[in-house]
């Protein structure tokens, strides 16, 4: 949970808590790793247990109208729902067989899907497991973005956020030997094998808070990389799109519908189309202004606002 532990997944769920906050829930996050905190704490008006703090999750569910989980947590918290004949709520934030695994497993009373590509794979899950029990509704919601928070002028660097191999760390550094001219900020990650060029044009930026990243991250951005080997969704280049800091990226399913017409797509293995591409953006105006007005045409068809509202009243009805 931030602001210790900033991933899409975490800050996908933030906001979906916010408006549930907003529309008057007692909204809580039961932390189930040991971390930082060792009080519970209140992130944007939702109230954080770190697991140290208090040992009594099974009382909390108890009472509790709805139980929500994701990641690794879902069949622990299916086990309680069950238990205490609580409706369960899975956000899956992956097309992964476990997760999906999870979401079959009989006590799902709401999925909820962050793309349509995900909810096509879940299909073809079902189709391939008859056996497997599916939901008894579900949802997409894009990881919401409120465009608002994230809107700043472009900066001068190309950015890479969370350095890990998987997520582009290796294309980082080669761009970076190749291009000295040019600025690069390197941004650790939550989670993996971090990456980091010890080069004279690359400045390593700390983890940030996401609600941080405007600030610290985009207002220094002028391009963002998203050379990943899988994403879901990602939001981080949704987020770039607020800006209209364009996003270069592997087309992966979920990036090309994420970033759809305001992206940029150069396979991850294609270390000279990047270069390309970079020089193409930084050295020519007209391009830029280009590119970036497309990014932030495709940041307004992004608009959360109907998604969460569909959300909030599914959960209600729940």
């Amino acid at each position: 949970m931030p602001p210790e532990h900033n991933a899409g997944a975490e800050h996908m769920l933030v906001s979906m808590l916010r408006p549930l906050v907003e529309r008057g829930h007692d909204v809580q996050v039961w932390l189930s790793r040991y971390g930082k905190a060792h009080r519970a704490y209140e992130y944007r008006g939702i109230q954080v247990v770190p697991l140290q703090a208090r040992l009594d999750f099974g009382t909390a569910a108890r009472r509790a109208d709805v139980l929500l989980s994701h990641l690794e947590c879902v069949p622990s918290t299916a086990a309680l729902a069950r238990g205490y004949g609580k409706p369960l709520v899975v956000v899956c934030h992956n097309t992964h067989r476990p997760s999906l695994r999870d979401v079959a497993a009989g006590q799902t009373a709401l999925a909820v899907y962050n793309s349509l590509w995900m909810e096509r794979e879940a299909e073809l899950f079902f189709a391939e497991y008859p056996k497997a029990i599916r939901p008894a509704e579900s949802l997409i919601v894009r990881p919401p973005v409120f465009a608002g928070e994230y809107a700043t002028r472009p900066g001068k660097a190309v950015t890479l956020i969370n350095c890990n191999r998987e997520k582009g760390g290796r294309v980082l550094e080669q761009l970076a030997r190749r291009m000295p001219d040019a600025q690069f900020l390197a941004v650790k990650g939550a989670y993996g094998e971090q990456i980091l060029p010890a080069l004279p044009n690359v400045e390593i930026v700390e983890h940030v808070d996401g609600a941080e990243m405007r600030e610290r991250v985009y207002a220094r951005t002028r391009v963002l990389l998203m050379p990943s080997s899988y994403e879901s969704w990602g939001r981080a280049g949704v987020e770039a799109l607020a800006s209209g800091i364009p996003v270069v990226a592997h087309p992966t399913p979920g990036l090309t519908e994420s970033l759809a017409d305001g992206g940029i797509f150069v396979d991850r293995n294609d270390i000279d189309g990047y270069e390309a591409v970079l020089r193409r953006l930084l050295g020519s105006a007209a391009e830029y202004r280009l590119v970036s007005k497309r990014a932030k045409a495709r940041s307004a068809e992004l608009d959360p606002a109907a998604e969460l509202a569909a959300w909030c009243d599914a959960i209600e009805q729940l």
